[in-house]
C-alpha cells in the first residue's frame, strides 16, 4: 500500500493504491503508525496516485497528524482533482500543509 523513500531527514511516503477509503483505511492508518513509531517525525504524504479518499481516510490522515504531536510535521503533497477538492470542502486544507509537488513539500519540511 505505502512505499517509503528518505529524503533530507524526511520521510516520503508515496501510497500505491487509488482509493483511500473504509477498506483500505485502517491498513494505511497502520502503515503510517509504523512510520511514525520507527520515529520518523517529518513527513510528506504523496497522493499523487491515489484519485478518490472518503471520510474513513480522512479520518486515518488526520489521526497520523494527531500521532505526530507537535513534535513533527505531516505535509500533504500532489493531491489533484477529487482528492484536492476533498480537502478544501472539509476545510484540511487548513490543517495540512499542502503541496503541488514532494520535491516542495520536502523542501519545506527540512528547511
Amino acid at each position: 500500500m505505502l512505499s517509503t523513500d528518505l529524503r533530507d531527514n524526511v520521510l516520503v511516503v508515496r501510497v500505491e493504491e487509488k482509493r483511500i477509503d473504509a477498506s483500505k483505511a485502517p491498513a494505511f492508518k497502520d502503515e503510517m503508525t509504523r512510520c511514525i513509531e520507527a520515529g520518523q517525525n517529518q513527513i510528506v504524504l504523496d497522493l499523487s496516485q491515489v484519485d478518490f479518499i472518503d471520510s474513513s481516510g480522512l479520518g486515518a490522515l488526520v489521526s497520523c497528524l494527531k500521532r505526530l504531536g507537535p513534535r513533527g510535521s505531516l505535509a500533504v503533497a500532489g493531491a489533484t482533482g477529487a482528492v484536492s477538492r476533498l480537502f478544501t470542502l472539509t476545510r484540511m486544507d487548513r490543517v495540512f500543509a499542502l503541496h503541488q509537488s514532494v520535491d516542495s513539500a520536502v523542501e519545506q519540511l527540512s528547511a
